[in-house]
């Protein structure tokens, strides 16, 4: 027990200063604590994947409910009207690619079509641990830069609603049934929306008297854990109904009733910094533990599993450097189409998402899981990799010189290329 907390301190410690690299290496944290559970499990053979037993799914769903209420914490409205024409199509675009493409690479590896469809939809998002703060340290535009976060934010909902839609369909054996999920998504996830949005305006108008309480910092996450059980229990989405709270706290001033103004008015209805620092740190904790987990639950020993996890995750590659070309922001320059196509990894919501058809007694459960573990730790690899390579190297942008040249077709040979080196030099001189 003595070593094990000794583990579990130095755990949190490398996790900040993993954080510090990230922010000033461009290297991914995920990945580094990833790499930790590679050697401690796989590698040396301390701790298997089975040693958490029973409490791995009850780890799986806090973690679960926690990153939906962040996540939708993070949507605003405001930003999505300003910016949701080049948002939905980037990620539209990118994530209907990715669905097809990794649903046939799933299919060719020997799974069923409901199950390969899992995949490709579990596969589908970039992660929102992984963009932020890259997006965050990258001298990108303001529109591109924008259009990638709100697409790590919507693609991480839409996998989690189709995902979660095509387990009900699976378990309950009706298949690739396109009518029956359209009706399990308008039944359950509709009413968990209701379920969270109302939920969350009662406890918005509550929070002022909340506050006054001692060591109160806790219970909006314990209310969030409460809703989604009641959802549950109803026979509803608890994970949409706990995404739904987080968006309606978040964006309060567009939800004015008259009913319970009085409750409202000139009350402070939405997180506070302290409140909102406080849940980052809870997902920042969970994060370490589950990307090490995950770490240690890499498939080595599935040989299909990983070659799966390749091939999807340069497939992925290849189709978003078209998606990046063709469907960025107006505004986008070279340099950000060419940060935009490698925006894949994939992360804690495909991470998450990929256990629970294990879980929930799917034939095919631990086959998804190994194949999208494999494809989180490539595609976050390649991602970081490659990002790491051109911010430290301008030159060796090559999407830029190929790709992405920002010339019009009527433009000369030797125009076009006096175009590409003053990008590149510019890129050159920002770095410096």
């Amino acid at each position: 027990m003595g070593e094990a907390l000794i583990f579990l301190g130095i755990l949190i410690f490398l996790a900040h200063l993993f954080s510090m690299i990230f922010s000033r290496k461009k290297i991914p944290d995920v990945l580094l604590l990833m790499i930790i559970g590679i050697i401690i499990g796989p590698l040396l053979g301390l701790i298997s994947p089975t040693f958490m037993g029973q409490a791995g799914s009850i780890f799986t769903t806090i973690v679960l409910v926690v990153i939906l209420f962040d996540a939708g914490t993070d949507i605003s409205i405001h930003d999505l009207k300003n910016a949701w024409k080049p948002t939905i199509t980037l990620s539209i675009s990118s994530l209907i690619g990715s669905i097809i493409l990794v649903t046939i690479v799933s299919y060719a590896l020997g799974l069923s079509l409901i199950s390969s469809i899992i995949v490709g939809v579990i596969l589908s998002g970039t992660s929102s641990a992984v963009v932020i703060p890259l997006t965050q340290h990258l001298k990108l535009s303001k529109d591109s830069k924008t259009a990638l976060v709100l697409e790590s934010a919507i693609t991480d909902i839409i996998c989690f609603v189709l995902t979660l839609a095509l387990l009900e369909s699976a378990i309950a054996g009706k298949g690739v049934d396109f009518g029956s999920i359209a009706g399990g998504v308008i039944s359950s996830f509709v009413m968990a929306i209701i379920i969270g949005f109302v939920s969350a305006i009662v406890w918005s108008s509550l929070l002022h008297k909340i506050r006054t309480f001692k060591n109160s910092m806790f219970l909006t996450p314990a209310f969030v854990f409460v809703i989604y059980g009641i959802s549950e229990s109803l026979g509803f989405s608890g994970a949409i109904s706990a995404l739904a709270v987080g968006i309606t706290i978040t964006n309060m001033e567009f939800f004015n009733f008259k009913f319970i103004e009085k409750y409202q008015k000139g009350k402070h209805l939405t997180q506070t910094e302290n409140e909102r620092a406080f849940i980052s740190e809870i997902v920042f904790i969970l994060k370490t533990f589950f990307f090490v987990y995950i770490g240690i639950s890499i498939p080595f020993n599935n040989i299909i599993a990983l070659i799966g996890g390749l091939v999807a995750t340069l497939i992925l590659l290849g189709m978003r450097i078209f998606v990046a070309k063709y469907f960025s922001p107006k505004s986008s320059n070279g340099y950000d189409k060419s940060i935009i196509a490698l925006m894949i990894p994939k992360g804690l919501a495909a991470a998450v998402l990929a256990s629970m058809p294990e879980q929930m007694g799917l034939a095919e459960g631990g086959m998804i899981k190994s194949v999208v573990y494999a494809a989180v730790l490539f595609s976050i690899l390649l991602c970081s990799v490659l990002i790491f390579v051109i911010g430290r190297y301008p030159k060796a942008n090559v999407l830029l010189r190929i790709f992405f040249n920002t010339k019009k077709k009527s433009n000369t040979s030797a125009l076009s290329n006096e175009k590409a080196t003053f990008e590149l030099k510019e890129i050159e001189n920002k770095e410096e």
